[in-house]
């Protein structure tokens, strides 16, 4: 792939993750979501382009290992807050929600570490 292409893929990647993102909140906030792709890593739009990459274009990468776990640890968090919701804890929704945030911002720091690198091998 060439540079451009990568920043275009990676470009791709980000804009899945803010959609998850903007569908977690979203979601806590009373406003419904299908629940698969938000508590399922492997429903959600990122979780298929990380899947795709990390068997294909990307496979030499190690840290896809590290962005795959990372991706799952953010779903498997935000399902708890889900569950909360759900539940009624609607507080304990709301205080979970900075630290999911805050794991969320972790993926888009490694899909950019990645996509320098990718960058800079081709």
């Amino acid at each position: 792939m060439t540079p451009k292409e990568i920043k275009q893929d990676f470009e791709s990647a980000i804009t899945k993750h803010v959609l998850f993102k903007v569908k977690a909140r979203s979601f806590l906030y009373g406003n419904g979501y299908a629940e698969g792709p938000l508590r399922d890593p492997d429903q959600c739009a990122l979780g298929h382009w990380i899947a795709e990459r990390r068997t294909g274009a990307y496979m030499h990468v190690p840290e896809m290992a590290i962005l795959d776990a990372a991706h799952r640890r953010l779903h498997r968090d935000a399902a708890v807050l889900m569950d909360h919701r759900l539940a009624g804890r609607l507080d304990a929704a709301a205080a979970g929600l900075p630290a999911v945030l805050v794991q969320a911002e972790g993926i888009a720091g490694i899909l950019r570490t990645i996509e320098r690198t990718l960058r800079t091998e081709a």
